[in-house]
Parts: C-alpha cells; sequence; structure tokens
C-alpha cells in the first residue's frame, strides 16, 4: 500500500472532518481519479510524432495510454472526424496514489521558476486541471531519447462538492499551492 493512500485514511479525514464539520465519514471528500491527457495536434501530417507521444505517457503514468480522436472535421486545422490526435491514461486506486506522490514530490520541483501551482485552477465542482509545459520534468523520461517537447493536461477529479474542499483536499496531499 503506498505512503499517500495510508497518509489519505488516517490524517486527511481527520483533518477534513475537524475543518468542515463532516458527521460521517463517508462524506469526507476523497480523490477518485486522476486523467492524463496529451494532445498531439502535428499528428495529422506524422502518425511517429503520435506514437512517441504516447510512449512518453505510457513510461510517465505506468499504465497502457488510450489514443483519442477528433469528434469533428475542422477544415481550418486539417482534420478529418476520426483521426487520431492525442492521447489520454485514467489511473485509479494504486497506481493514482503512486503517480500524485512523484508528481509532487519529485515532478513538480523540476519545474524551471517554480512558486506554486495556480490554486484557482478548479471547475466549481472540487475538480483541479493543472497544465504542464514539458513531458521532462518526469526523472522516468530520458533526456537524450525526446525527440519533441511535448506538453499535458493533468486532471485531478475528487468526490469534494465544492472548490474549497477540494483544494483542502489537494493541499493535504501535499499539493505545491501558489501563495
Amino acid at each position: 500500500m503506498s505512503r499517500l493512500k495510508t497518509l489519505y485514511n488516517d490524517e486527511i479525514i481527520e483533518a477534513m472532518t475537524k475543518k468542515f464539520g463532516y458527521k460521517n465519514i463517508m462524506e469526507v471528500p476523497k480523490l477518485d481519479k486522476i486523467v492524463i491527457n496529451m494532445g498531439v495536434g502535428e499528428a495529422k501530417d506524422n502518425a511517429k510524432l503520435l506514437e512517441s507521444a504516447v510512449k512518453d505517457l505510457e513510461t510517465i503514468s505506468g499504465q497502457k495510454a488510450v489514443l483519442t480522436k477528433a469528434k469533428k472535421s475542422v477544415a481550418n486545422f486539417k482534420i478529418r472526424e476520426g483521426l487520431a490526435i492525442g492521447c489520454k491514461v485514467t489511473l485509479r486506486g494504486e497506481r493514482m496514489y503512486e503517480f500524485l506522490d512523484r508528481l509532487v514530490n519529485l515532478a513538480l520541483p523540476r519545474v524551471r521558476d517554480f512558486r506554486g501551482v495556480n490554486p484557482n485552477a478548479f471547475d466549481g465542482r472540487g475538480n483541479y486541471s493543472l497544465g504542464i509545459k514539458e513531458q521532462l520534468i518526469f526523472p522516468e523520461i530520458e533526456y537524450d531519447k525526446v525527440d519533441k517537447v511535448r506538453g499535458m493536461d493533468i486532471i485531478f477529479v475528487t468526490t469534494a462538492k465544492t472548490d474549497e474542499e477540494g483544494r483542502e483536499l489537494l493541499r493535504l496531499f501535499n499539493m505545491p499551492f501558489a501563495k
């Protein structure tokens, strides 16, 4: 069992109950899943770019990536419906906590000029979105083998009802919010 999962079971439940005054332990918000999405717009010209993006995402997450396809045709972008233009991974359970631990303790501190993540990137229902500009911040990615620097979106889906509850939950998981 990962360190964060054990941490959640004891300290986080206690702290959240104290702050928000939950009557029942089942009311305490928890992290439901983490979705990592990588959009590869250049994949319409070169399929090899999509393959390397999938490989990078699988290395970072430790799980098989799923290709995402265009829902509509857009003539200006030269995209046809059904064309593979990105990849994503949904992490749950043990892998989710392990990824969160690596993100907070290893990857984010490696970002250049890092002053914390935006505390206002919540969606109104307690879910948090984080954009990363390059995959090189993850220690699993070897700098020499990277063909192109790509960014990704990381979405933390929680069972929290409000942004304040979600922010507090992620803060207790040591998410480095900017002051």
